[in-house]
């Protein structure tokens, strides 16, 4: 087999259930079988954020542009900028998105599992003193 350029895939609004804000993604690459890499650009407004969620097998963001948080539950809160990668484990409540004045870029690596379990579970969306204010 050879070498063989991904197809474009449309700009996707995130949607409300999972989002706080306007959140944008492109998914740029969902592996074939045996492969269950896939890989997402997401883009967040300023003080757009995700929803609670975990990944079945961990999740893996590196910043493009921009200044945004992470945060595990029961964790320190994390400022991330250009050039940083950070690491969630599998089945670990967590969060990020833009600072309230900043857009945010990154990209998300992750797997599918091995089997019918899903992907992402979402949770509830950060309640009020969650996100940091302004």
């Amino acid at each position: 087999m050879s070498t063989q350029k991904q197809p474009k895939t449309p700009t996707v609004k995130g949607p409300d259930e999972w989002f706080t804000g306007d959140v944008y993604f492109n998914a740029y690459y969902r592996g074939d079988e045996p492969s269950r890499s896939r890989l997402n650009l997401v883009r967040f407004t300023p003080g757009a954020h995700t929803a609670w969620h975990k990944h079945a097998v961990g999740q893996t963001l590196h910043v493009t542009e921009g200044l945004g948080y992470v945060q595990s539950r029961g964790e320190e809160l994390l400022v991330l900028q250009p050039g940083d990668t950070v690491y969630t484990p599998a089945g670990e409540w967590h969060w990020h998105g833009a600072t309230a004045d900043n857009f945010l870029c990154h990209l998300a690596m992750w797997e599918a599992p091995g089997s019918d379990e899903p992907e992402t579970i979402w949770g509830d969306k950060l309640s009020s003193g969650e996100y940091p204010s302004a």
